[in-house]
């Protein structure tokens, strides 16, 4: 069970749920989930290890506002500095986040900008903006086109609204369905879930803005700034093996000098959390006791 709250954050309202007692810990959802349930398999998990659990929203995602702008992750890293402090978060020593897929862009660019509010961090399942390289120009094999079309379809004016509008479970099916290697790990109460946020008015146009604001000119600008600024605490970064693998914890040793990481869950695609959420609290689990 979890219990929902909301937090306005400089009159943004701000949607998140808790559960457990204990040393707290954010998580913070992806891309096309855009819902706390994206965790629901791995805040049992936590709250069993004896964490109390806070799974934020941000803006555009679940029940939080979706505003017509604020979707570049300067933006978001204030946004989460807001959260942390609305939601008595904000302490000496900072707290534990973790993250996946777009999540993950949100908690880099907030732990460069605020570090002493991070205690740890742990990213999953995602590039960097600014700092993953781009795939090669040129047509893409069928296995990369697969897994990074989103990139460029997201970035464009209105089509992807156009194309997606009232085809939501469809599209996200499909999404899910190519995604996965373990497709039976998106359950049809969660789809259902997925699909009615998608469905909702903004979520959409929300979710696709994350990607035209973090790709424009104007937002791999603010990447290169935030690509100088070194992560002084530790990171543990995750890809799955059928998903990033070793890319991510590749990527984000060249900004850090307490990195550790690399690819877990045999046979788990990108959807970490719902696919190998077992596997996935036990490395965090791993990573926090070698790290107090």
């Amino acid at each position: 069970e979890v219990a929902h709250h909301v937090v306005r954050i400089d009159g943004l309202r701000v949607h998140y749920v808790t559960a457990g007692s204990g040393e707290p810990v954010v998580l913070i959802p992806g891309w096309p989930e855009m819902s706390w349930i994206a965790w629901r398999k791995v805040i049992p998990l936590l709250v069993e290890a004896g964490r109390e659990v806070y799974v934020l929203e941000p803006r555009g995602f679940g029940d939080s506002d979706k505003p017509q702008g604020g979707y570049d992750l300067d933006t978001a890293a204030r946004d989460l500095h807001g959260f942390l402090s609305a939601a008595g978060l904000a302490r000496p020593g900072g707290v534990d986040i973790v993250a996946h897929d777009v999540g993950t862009w949100i908690a880099h660019a907030h732990a460069v900008t605020y570090p002493g509010e991070v205690k740890r961090l742990v990213l999953t399942e995602s590039n960097v903006p600014g700092v993953t390289p781009l795939p090669p120009a040129g047509v893409p094999s069928e296995a990369v086109n697969l897994k990074a079309w989103q990139f460029a379809f997201n970035r464009l004016n209105d089509l992807p609204e156009i194309l997606v509008q009232g085809r939501e479970r469809a599209y996200l099916t499909w999404l899910f369905a190519t995604k996965t290697t373990r497709t039976h790990a998106i359950e049809p109460a969660a789809l259902d879930e997925y699909v009615r946020v998608f469905s909702s008015p903004g979520t959409a146009r929300a979710g696709f803005d994350w990607y035209r604001a973090n790709f424009s000119p104007e937002g791999l600008a603010q990447a290169r700034v935030r690509a100088t600024k070194r992560l002084p605490m530790p990171v543990l970064a995750l890809g799955a093996s059928d998903g990033v693998g070793d890319a991510l914890r590749a990527t984000v040793a060249t900004l850090g000098d307490r990195v550790k990481g690399g690819s877990i869950g045999q046979g788990c695609g990108h959807f970490l959390p719902s696919e190998c959420p077992d596997d996935l609290v036990a490395a965090i689990l791993a990573f926090w006791g070698e790290t107090r």
